[in-house]
Parts: structure tokens; C-alpha cells; sequence
């Protein structure tokens, strides 16, 4: 045997601990996480890989509180802290005292560039924004149809009692096939019109769940919409290439709904405060004449209510003329396309062309009847009925013959001796 002194397994492990943490110092080690398990005691336990390799890692509860993301399988980050030896499993791992998630920099780069390419096209130019409509009746939404974005959004108009009609058209909202999803909806509502606006929205989330919203797909749909277009993508502080190309940028879902409710609801606050300053002028100038009554005599007192009133009256006329042509124009156009939908069904109607001189030829057999169409189909005997214009005619047939098509004629013997062309 060697003349080695043998160490114990405590020793080893010891001498392993203390060289590692002795050389290596301070490390920054980036990788994917995998077996993410937070402890009920506020530590994270994980272990870091790449296609080669792995190494165990722990963050205890005080470093991890000050974590400004939720870490999951999957995700690359880079950690910082020491590699040391756990003895008792004689396992080596990193204590880890900062996490960020990677990567972040290399996409917010190619967010930067892909942002000056599109708007040197001019895609984000404020002079090719379209205005919303004054009033819409009806929207389309562009989201996740199991989303919280939907659900805020519906719960807005319904709280402002907008009698707004709202289409869904339900995508993809992360992933790799998202953007697919949401720039063919995007177009797909627009060519269909199927609402005066598009609004474009999800809830928030990391750079990487906003991604989809940014790509140059989604860009070009958005910023080539004949519709106008609301993006509503994520909170106030996330920004996404749609926002930009949009021709209004909502905060959040909910501020959507409210900008498409808004006009409607300020109409109907003007229409109140109009009506209450009316009110207050005509009890202002009653109670004016009421004071000057000793002043006046009946008759002259009538004739100033007259001429108070009387512009207020002048608009209620006119108004309500306005409501009865407006009513009677609609009933016109209506009653236009009525009688011109109306003969379009009479030309389609079959007894159109018998009453042209055409006859339907059925076959009779057992309880059943068939429409002839060659001569084929029938022998000497058969009994068929022949429906013209008015009446029927029941026929026999005595022989028939097989020319090309512009000549095929049967001879039919029907109950009064006449002939019919099949």
C-alpha cells in the first residue's frame, strides 16, 4: 500500500469546500432554471444548466425578497454569488445573492432596431393616424378570450351602460404562434368590417410575454388597418411596437373600454347640463316677470313670455321635424329595398318559367314520383304527370326516341289526345 496518510470523508470534503471558495471567490453564472422549488420558508432552491451541464443553487429568503421578477422552469438567468460545498450531501452549489433574468438586454437591442426600421417606413407617423369614431355601436376585441384584459374590458362597458356591441375575436396573446394569431385577426376585422374600431389588447406581463405585440407582423397589420385601431397591451409603464403604430394607445384594457364609452357618456352629461341650465334660465326669467307683474298688464306680460320662450319652442319644432323626416327617410329606403327584394324572389320562382311555357314531367311509380330528365327513363306505358302553368295533365307514353340533345323529343299520349315536349 501507499504510504499516504487516509483522510476521513469529512476531511476531503473539507479540503474540496475550502479550495473552491478560496479560488473561485465571487461568480456570475448564467443558465436556464430547472427544478424550481421555493421553500415555504422563503429560500429558492433550483439548479442552473446549459446543454452540458448542471449545478445546484440556493437563495435564501433575505436575498429573495428583493427579487423584482417570479423565477420559473425554463427562464435564463444570470445568478451571482459563491460556489460552495454542502458536506453533508458532499454536493457543490452556488449561494446565490442576485438574480436577473438574461437576455432582457439582447431583446430590448433588437426591440430599439426593429422600432427605427419601422418607423423610417413612416409606420409610427402621427399624420396617418385615423380618429376614432364619435359614436360607436360596435367594437372588436383582440385578445385571449379567457383573459382578465377581456373580462376588464367587458365589465367597463357594462358598468357605463354604453348599448355597445362588442365582437371577439379570440388569439393567441404569448407564445411563438401569437403574433400569427393576433396580426391575421387584426386583418381579418378589417376586411370584414366587423366593427368601426379594432382594439388590440392583453394584460401585463414580462418584455418576453409582451413580445408578441412587437413583432413586425402585428406592426404592419395594426398600422395598415383601414379601421382604426386601439392598442391596449399590458400596464402604463409597458410599451410594446403596436402601441406606436396604433392610432390610439390605451394604458390598460380598461381605459380602452372607457375611451370607447367616453363621447357617448359625455353627450348624455352635456344633454343633462344643457337641459338644467334651461331650466334655471326659464325659472330665472319666470320669477323676473313674476316681480315686474304690477308693471305690466296681462296682455303685455304674455307677450314677454312669449318672446322668452318662444327660441325654445322654434328648437322643439325643429327638432322634432328633423326626428319625423329622419324616421320617414328610413321607411322610404326600407320599403325600397323591400319591394326590390321582393321582385328579385319573384324572377327565382319556378312557376316563373312555366307560366314561359315550360311543363314539369314526373314519373309515376307506386306511391312515388320522380322528375324526368331523358328519355331513357321511361318505356312505352309508363304513366307520367305533366304539370304546366295551370292544371296538371296525366300522359302515357307510347314510344320514345334518342336523338343528340337538340333534337330528343317523346311523344306522349296525355287524357285529351294533345302532345307535350318532355
Amino acid at each position: 500500500m501507499h504510504g499516504l496518510k487516509p483522510l476521513s470523508v469529512s476531511q476531503i470534503t473539507g479540503v474540496i469546500k475550502t479550495t473552491l471558495e478560496t479560488s473561485l471567490g465571487e461568480v456570475a453564472v448564467e443558465g436556464e432554471i430547472s427544478n424550481y422549488r421555493p421553500a415555504a420558508s422563503g429560500h429558492l432552491y433550483l439548479t442552473l444548466k446549459d446543454e452540458d451541464s448542471q449545478i445546484q443553487a440556493v437563495m435564501f429568503r433575505g436575498d429573495a425578497v428583493r427579487l423584482d421578477f417570479k423565477p420559473s422552469d425554463g427562464q435564463m438567468v444570470t445568478v451571482h454569488g459563491r460556489v460552495t460545498v454542502y458536506a453533508k450531501r458532499g454536493n457543490y452549489q452556488i449561494i446565490c445573492t442576485a438574480m436577473q433574468r438574461s437576455g432582457v438586454g439582447r431583446l430590448l437591442q433588437m426591440l430599439e432596431e426593429r422600432k427605427q426600421a419601422l418607423a423610417a417606413e413612416g409606420l409610427f407617423d402621427s399624420d396617418r393616424k385615423k380618429k376614432l369614431p364619435v359614436f360607436p355601436t360596435r367594437v372588436v376585441v383582440v385578445t385571449s378570450a379567457t383573459g382578465a384584459a377581456l373580462r376588464d374590458f367587458l365589465q367597463v362597458v357594462g358598468r357605463r351602460n354604453a348599448g355597445l356591441q362588442v365582437v371577439v375575436v379570440p388569439t393567441l396573446v404569448q407564445g411563438d404562434s401569437a403574433a400569427a394569431e393576433i396580426s391575421a385577426a387584426v386583418r381579418y376585422a378589417d376586411h370584414h368590417r366587423l366593427g368601426e374600431v379594432i382594439i388590440v389588447t392583453r394584460g401585463g406581463g414580462s418584455i418576453e410575454d409582451l413580445l408578441a405585440f412587437s413583432e413586425e407582423s402585428v406592426v404592419r397589420a395594426v398600422a395598415s388597418s383601414a379601421t382604426p385601431v386601439i392598442s391596449a397591451v399590458g400596464h402604463e409603464i409597458d410599451t410594446s411596437l403596436c402601441d406606436l403604430a396604433a392610432d390610439y394607445r390605451a394604458p390598460t384594457p380598461s381605459a380602452a373600454a372607457e375611451i370607447v364609452t367616453a363621447q357617448r357618456e359625455d353627450l348624455h352629461r352635456q344633454v343633462l347640463e344643457t337641459g338644467r341650465t334651461l331650466i334655471h334660465a326659464f325659472n330665472a326669467q319666470f320669477s323676473q316677470a313674476r316681480l315686474l307683474l304690477q308693471r305690466f298688464s296681462g296682455a303685455e306680460l304674455e307677450h314677454q313670455f312669449r318672446v322668452l320662450s318662444q327660441p325654445y319652442l322654434q328648437r322643439l319644432d325643429d327638432a322634432k321635424d328633423d326626428l319625423v323626416r329622419g324616421i320617414t327617410d328610413t321607411l322610404k329606403g326600407g320599403r325600397n329595398r323591400l319591394n326590390l327584394a321582393d321582385r328579385e324572389l319573384a324572377a327565382c320562382s319556378p312557376f316563373e318559367v312555366l307560366g314561359r311555357g315550360y311543363s314539369i314531367v314526373r314519373v309515376i311509380e307506386s306511391d312515388t314520383a320522380r322528375v324526368l330528365r331523358s328519355a331513357a327513363d321511361v318505356t312505352p306505358g309508363t304513366v307520367l304527370h305533366v304539370q304546366p302553368a295551370e292544371g296538371m295533365i296525366q300522359a302515357q307514353v307510347m314510344e320514345t326516341h334518342r336523338h343528340k340533345k337538340t333534337d330528343e323529343q317523346t311523344h306522349t299520349k296525355n287524357s285529351p289526345g294533345g302532345e307535350t315536349p318532355e
